[in-house]
């Protein structure tokens, strides 16, 4: 209950923020709040949560996957690539782009649960493979040439609004993740397994098996951004999403995913998430230099990790000085005459 308590502060806490940004930010920044503004944030979130949402499941089991980005910019130039070998079928475009997004996980978790090979060392290499591969599939070239009715049909707004349809897909992600998470047996087990992944094995729960398919869940899912990466800005490059990885990360442990594993939850990633999208874009309105906006999202990531941690040690440390108090107060009187 009381992990409960603290994982619903959390979110609580990082809501809160937004808000308060939202209001600093709309008294002090010319053209924050427009509708215009929104869209683009929201432009932003999409890609980045289809990401977070299920890498936030990798990280509760305590493990990482850093490849994400790099299989997204591969996912964009295999979808360029068969576009421009005459593969017209946006349906089957689709799904072999999302197989191959699923096999890039796969390869990830055979390495990390089949091999046992750390995962932070498995992903680091992987994002430099998936990363070279897309160069090699494309090389510095660009497809640029699709349907108008592909490319404006996938940011299109909802109808009386100028959001974006697709933030429909991500609230859907949102909701069928929480619910697996947090009103599941499954979810039960996914913690566990970031608490103590042996004594979960022998609590019965497959936890190689488990952790195996959060892998390929969360490459199937980099390569639906990576589809909606190309269709966004109408070209597949090599390139594409080179450092996303950071913004996804952030937005993860912001959203208070434990880096240990073991704690977290879906509302506060996706708040994370928006969070990092309207700070962004704000400070681009505010002609904030590139550079400055990465250092804000380093920074960022690097109290989404101290943070917590800071809590965690104060809060223990009260805890003991108030046992040591009650301790010493019993002892006194037990000592005092009747």
């Amino acid at each position: 209950m009381a992990r409960d308590l603290r994982k619903s502060a959390w979110d609580i806490a990082v809501i809160v923020a937004l808000v308060l940004f939202i209001a600093v930010a709309g008294q002090t920044i010319d053209g924050f709040g427009t509708a215009k503004f929104w869209r683009f944030v929201a432009l932003e979130v999409i890609p980045v949560a289809l990401i977070a949402l299920p890498l936030a499941l990798v990280v509760i089991t305590g493990e990482i996957d850093l490849s994400v980005a790099s299989v997204l910019g591969l996912t964009c130039t295999v979808f360029g690539k068969l576009w421009a070998a005459g593969v017209t079928s946006l349906p089957l475009l689709v799904v072999l782009c999302l197989l191959l997004g699923g096999l890039l996980g796969a390869l990830n978790g055979l390495f990390i649960t089949g091999f046992g090979l750390p995962s932070l060392a498995v992903t680091i290499g992987t994002l430099a493979l998936y990363r070279g591969l897309a160069y090699v599939v494309l090389g510095d070239k660009a497809v640029a040439d699709y349907p108008i009715s592909w490319t404006s049909n996938a940011i299109a707004p909802i109808p009386g609004l100028t959001i974006p349809w697709m933030v429909l897909v991500v609230l859907g992600v949102a909701v069928i993740l929480g619910v697996v998470l947090h009103a599941t047996p499954i979810g039960r087990g996914l913690y566990a397994i970031g608490n103590n992944d042996e004594a979960s094995a022998f609590a019965g729960i497959r936890v190689a098996r488990t952790k195996f398919w959060l892998f390929v869940l969360t490459g199937t899912m980099s390569a639906l951004a990576g589809v909606f990466w190309t269709f966004r800005f109408a070209s597949a490059r090599a390139d594409n999403a080179t450092g996303l990885e950071l913004a996804v990360v952030a937005a993860v442990l912001l959203g208070g995913v434990s880096i240990f594993g073991g704690r977290g939850g879906i509302v506060g990633v996706l708040a994370a998430v928006v969070l990092l999208a309207t700070l962004r874009n704000a400070l681009q309105l505010a002609d904030v230099p590139a550079n400055t906006l990465t250092i804000v999202t380093g920074s960022l990531l690097i109290a989404s990790v101290v943070g917590p941690n800071l809590v965690t040690l104060t809060r223990d440390a009260l805890h003991r000085r108030r046992t040591k108090t009650a301790l010493t107060l019993a002892a006194s009187k037990g000592a005092s005459p009747s």
